[in-house]
């Protein structure tokens, strides 16, 4: 049977789509359920659905980067959007995210088991065997198209738009894997594979390139001495940082210093 996960804020809407809906007649069950979005994900990663149907305007929660983390992590996750928020373009890349049903409240019971019967008939055909015959697979086909890898990339794409996003914005912070992967709503493994994939940098390599960046900013200024310029950048001590510019740039923040702005102009290379 396919697990069903439920997320959305107003207790009334969760007990309503877990108890009046047939969801034997599908093939499936409620396998949980979850009132914010971050309970909601934790509630995803513990149990795995087949299927979630959720709101995306709830406290903790940014709907749009949870849609992205959740079809990029889990991308055979059929998800049902069950929304007040009547905006079109966030419907649209909402669906563009990955999302198979996006639909009103209040929603006719017909509408949510028009849903719930294409995101069952997916699944069904994800799960058919590689033995299948050329035409039970077309005849599934002709009734809901899959979704590829490729289609996924947008999600992938979405993710690590964001997760650089925040690292620019907050590398001065004492910055972890963690920290990025939970305002993109994937797991720390995940965001580590995306950003390798579409970077071709480790996460540390691209908080330091930030880093790193800034101080070389923060070096044309002759009244700030070497170790404000590495704590103003995040670095807890002057060593680390020392360490971490010469590896990247190839020279000490002093030689930097000197040779890019002169030892007249920046008073000689200060500690």
């Amino acid at each position: 049977m396919y697990k069903v996960a439920i997320i959305d804020d107003e207790p009334l809407i969760v007990e309503g789509l877990s108890k009046t809906i047939a969801w034997e007649k599908w093939n499936c069950y409620v396998a949980g359920t979850a009132n914010d979005g971050k309970e909601g994900i934790e509630l995803i990663r513990e149990k795995k659905p087949d299927v979630v149907i959720t709101d995306i305007c709830m406290p903790k929660m940014d709907g749009l980067k949870m849609i992205a983390g959740l079809k990029s992590e889990f991308p055979e996750m059929q998800l049902i959007i069950l929304t007040g928020y009547r905006e079109f373009e966030y419907a649209r890349r909402a669906i563009e995210l990955g999302v198979t049903r996006f639909l009103l409240k209040p929603s006719k019971m017909n509408e949510l088991e028009e849903a719930i019967a294409a995101v069952t008939k997916h699944l069904e055909l994800l799960d058919l065997p590689f033995a299948a015959s050329e035409e039970t697979i077309l005849q599934a086909q002709e009734e809901v198209v899959p979704e590829t890898e490729e289609e996924n990339g947008e999600a992938n794409s979405f993710i690590v738009k964001n997760a650089l996003e925040y690292i620019r914005e907050n590398f001065r912070e004492k910055l972890r894997l963690s920290d990025v992967a939970e305002q993109v709503y994937v797991s720390q493994w995940h965001l580590s594979k995306l950003l390798n994939k579409h970077t071709g940098k480790t996460f540390s390599d691209i908080l330091n390139g930030a880093r790193m960046d800034q101080s070389k900013e923060l070096l044309k200024d002759p009244s700030l001495r070497i170790c404000d310029v590495a704590e103003q950048v995040g670095f807890q001590d002057l060593a680390h940082f020392s360490r971490v510019f010469k590896k990247m740039e190839g020279m000490s923040a002093g030689e930097y210093r000197n040779t890019h702005w002169g030892t007249e102009q920046n008073g000689g290379n200060k500690v």
